[in-house]
């Protein structure tokens, strides 16, 4: 019988819903530090991989090195155009994946995930997720996350109480050094 003092725990895992986060933080006006969020993710929640689903656009690997670089397994989703209003939109619809990696693919490798999205498309994952003792907690973008998150109102954590740990900040240079 092996020794259960002995058994590693499991690290827990972020999974992250890039454009729901990117959209929501803009809503609220600032603009997310990626770095620091990767720091803050693993200092509070104790995050030893976060997955962060995105869509593949030509033109966007500096970004996508940057967010590597700064700790984050990108999952990548084929965009598709489409318009609006006359104004062409792009989307890279991660649901499927995020759900499909969270729920099945590294389930075993996890203790705990941390689901970063305000999208009511995964409230089936959150709810299998909590009847699994899986969910650490559910962070929301902003104040309009989809009312089918609401019962889980005990595990969400907003993107608002994280703003002074988190916000990109430009650094103020003068352009000259001191002499």
């Amino acid at each position: 019988m092996p020794n259960v003092a002995m058994q590693k725990k499991l690290p827990n895992f972020a999974f992250i819903d890039s454009q729901n986060l990117n959209l929501g933080i803009k809503s609220l006006g600032w603009q997310l530090d990626w770095r620091k969020f990767r720091l803050y993710l693993t200092n509070k929640y104790h995050i030893e991989v976060a997955y962060l689903f995105i869509g593949m656009m030509p033109g966007n690997e500096a970004l996508y090195d940057s967010l590597q670089a700064s700790g984050y397994r990108l999952i990548f989703k084929p965009t598709t155009e489409y318009s609006i209003d006359g104004k062409v939109a792009v989307k890279g619809n991660v649901d499927a994946e995020m759900v499909l990696y969270a729920a099945a693919k590294v389930i075993n490798d996890y203790d705990k995930a941390l689901i970063i999205s305000g999208d009511g498309d995964f409230a089936c994952l959150i709810e299998y997720l909590e009847e699994k003792k899986k969910l650490l907690h559910l962070v929301v973008p902003n104040d309009r996350y989809s009312k089918l998150l609401g019962r889980f109102t005990k595990k969400i954590v907003r993107m608002s109480q994280l703003k002074r740990n988190v916000e990109y900040k430009k650094t103020k240079s003068s352009g000259r050094s001191k002499p």
